[in-house]
């Protein structure tokens, strides 16, 4: 590939108002849900790293009220490191990103209001968080060369599967935008429009982004040709 078109599949991350992109057979886009689910329920299933079990435990639970916000911190932890290493990726630079949005939200706490959606709302603390990073950084966040792909470092509980570590690799290929799309909608089953209001972003938009990353997810890993066996 050369750096141009490299910089023109980039530069399509944010294209989602352009051509629509052909439907692809029901077989292969079941099969790539598939490896996709399993994917991130392997991410799930890993356990928290230490250092931010820790962070929540030394977080003070006065009065009771910081007790069940704690408490909520926990359970949303898994879920909440599988969509930052959506987006980061490297799941140390994801780690960071984690214990930078439990501490902002721990320290806006008070704005949180009870009985609402808890992980919805350190979602959007965590990408807001991500991209302010980006900005702050000043560089491309894209890899559709997949050099910055090819050094991260898969999670711990993907290192015996080599299929897994292919989705890995060739989900840190994607724009972040259609990377957290995708596995908002494919691997965690949101449907389009809450995975939408939670991005904050036109359902069209959301459709568009998850449609783009599953054909370049179902041409980079082969899929197609496998569908079309199988059909």
């Amino acid at each position: 590939m050369t750096a141009g078109t490299g910089r023109s599949a980039a530069a399509n991350g944010e294209a989602d108002a352009a051509a629509p992109v052909r439907a692809m057979p029901e077989g292969v886009r079941l099969h790539l849900g598939s490896e996709l689910k399993v994917f991130y329920a392997t991410v799930l299933a890993e356990a928290p790293p230490t250092a931010l079990l820790d962070l929540i435990a030394r977080l003070e639970v006065h009065p009771p009220a910081a007790a069940d916000f704690r408490a909520g911190l926990l359970d949303a932890l898994p879920g909440l490191r599988a969509f930052a290493l959506s987006l980061a990726v490297a799941p140390n630079a994801a780690d960071d990103l984690v214990q930078e949005t439990l501490l902002k939200a721990w320290a806006n706490r008070h704005r949180f209001e009870p009985g609402s959606n808890l992980k919805a709302w350190l979602c959007t603390i965590l990408r807001n968080q991500f991209y302010t990073e980006c900005r702050k950084r000043k560089r491309e966040v894209e890899d559709a060369d997949g050099a910055f792909a090819a050094k991260v470092v898969a999670p711990a509980a993907q290192e015996a599967s080599s299929d897994l570590r292919r989705v890995w690799q060739h989900l840190g290929k994607l724009p972040p935008a259609q990377r957290e799309a995708l596995v908002l909608v494919a691997a965690q089953g949101m449907t389009y429009e809450a995975a939408a209001a939670l991005i904050g972003c036109q359902v069209g938009t959301m459709k568009s982004r998850v449609s783009r990353a599953r054909a370049f997810l179902v041409g980079s890993l082969g899929m197609e040709a496998r569908g079309a066996t199988a059909a």
